[in-house]
């Protein structure tokens, strides 16, 4: 395991073992029963060849992303169906990168670095996703992207970053509420000012110079690709790659602890006002985490998308990622002992188990056991709250002396 502490291996062996598994998946899905290749990566792959045929993604059913991917995705048709898992994983690795540049940024000594680094590229869950072909990793790199420029202050880059990676998924966009509140100008030279001269001061923060560049071309980046694919798909490109996520009522099973009460109330008439609503928790807990940790986006970001997530009304394993992504950049900030750490990730571990367990009875052994599935559900989000209360707790700010060293 020392030699992993080296760059120079770290990030090779990564590769390697991504490799590896792309083409065992190809040896697995045409030998076996079992498919290793996950069936989104088939839609992706008949998008991508509608679009060589001059039609929409759209026709592809169940093909709910912007056309952007699909566009990616056109030299699985020209060169080989293995081009996007290739893509995916070299996404994958570069986050890794990108996690490392990051942390060095925060003073992380090398070796230090590369083993925070390795818990995402020896991670069996991140390796899994993209050698199977999910596309997440396209997302995981725009977001580390975005804060690896923001560290840096290349505002510019981190502005296109960002409006990409809005564009991709449209739940980045809660990440422009501590952005907004790091950009913003400060001024604390007169503390002993009138309460109205304070928020005077405060709402002109608002119009400093940074915050207006990096909303002008964020926005600019995201309303231009959206702008671009409406002239070209029209309103199906608008519903199936945001409206229909804002709107959706996911009835199946997942983790989510809302998913019974959408199952119960689907034929009703304020089954919709009840999935909008599903949203104010969320909302209330991501304005209080912005204000609290804002001068930490590493941080912020990572508890913006657990809470997102934990709370959102459809949680599914591939969700977890998005947070997980964080997790490298804010290990180094807590004081939590070894002990403590693995304590949590098997209580984390549990959670899923219990649910799991629960979705077996009612998808394998035909069991009604909807009420216990939601049960669990309810224990997963108490077991995720714990956990992010424990993660505040022994939060620990680090002192960046230099943000330009990176090796």
């Amino acid at each position: 395991m020392e030699t992993l502490t080296d760059k120079r291996v770290l990030f090779p062996a990564a590769v390697a073992v991504r490799l590896a598994l792309v083409f065992y998946g190809d040896f697995q899905d045409k030998n076996m029963l079992v498919k290793y290749t996950d069936i989104d990566y088939h839609v992706f792959t008949d998008a991508a060849r509608f679009i060589v045929k001059g039609e929409s993604p759209y026709n592809r059913s169940t093909y709910r992303y912007t056309p952007l991917l699909a566009w990616l995705l056109t030299p699985n048709i020209f060169l080989g169906v293995a081009f996007g898992k290739l893509l995916f994983i070299i996404c994958d690795v570069l986050s890794g990168i990108l996690m490392y540049r990051i942390l060095r940024m925060q003073d992380l000594d090398c070796k230090s670095a590369c083993r925070v680094c390795s818990l995402w590229l020896l991670n069996p869950l991140p390796i899994g996703v993209s050698s199977r072909g999910n596309a997440e990793s396209i997302l995981v790199v725009l977001v580390l992207g975005t804060l690896n420029y923001l560290e840096r202050r290349c505002l510019l880059s981190a502005a296109v970053l960002y409006g990409l990676s809005v564009h991709m998924k449209i739940y980045p966009i809660t990440y422009c509420l501590p952005i907004i509140l790091t950009l913003r100008s400060t001024d604390t030279s007169k503390n002993n000012d009138q309460w109205w001269r304070k928020i005077r001061r405060f709402c002109i923060g608002f119009f400093s110079r940074e915050l207006l560049l990096f909303a002008s071309v964020s926005a600019g980046v995201f309303f231009s690709l959206t702008a671009y694919f409406y002239h070209i798909y029209g309103y199906e490109f608008l519903h199936e790659t945001y409206l229909y996520h804002l709107t959706r009522r996911d009835i199946r099973h997942n983790f989510s602890p809302y998913f019974y009460m959408l199952y119960l109330t689907a034929d009703s008439r304020w089954s919709r006002y009840l999935g909008l609503a599903a949203f104010l928790p969320q909302l209330v807990l991501l304005l209080v985490a912005s204000w609290a940790f804002h001068r930490d986006l590493a941080f912020c970001c990572f508890l913006h998308t657990a809470i997102f997530v934990s709370f959102n009304k459809v949680c599914t394993s591939q969700y977890f990622l998005w947070y997980l992504c964080f997790l490298p950049l804010v290990i180094p900030k807590l004081t939590l002992s070894l002990k403590q750490g693995i304590g949590l990730l098997l209580l984390w571990f549990i959670g899923q188990g219990v649910w799991l367990g629960s979705a077996y009875l009612l998808e394998f052994e035909g069991y009604s056991a909807f009420l216990g599935l939601w049960l669990a559900g309810l224990f997963f989000l108490m077991v995720n709250c714990f956990i992010l209360v424990q993660v505040v707790t022994h939060y620990k700010p680090t002192q960046t002396t230099n943000r330009q060293k990176v090796e």
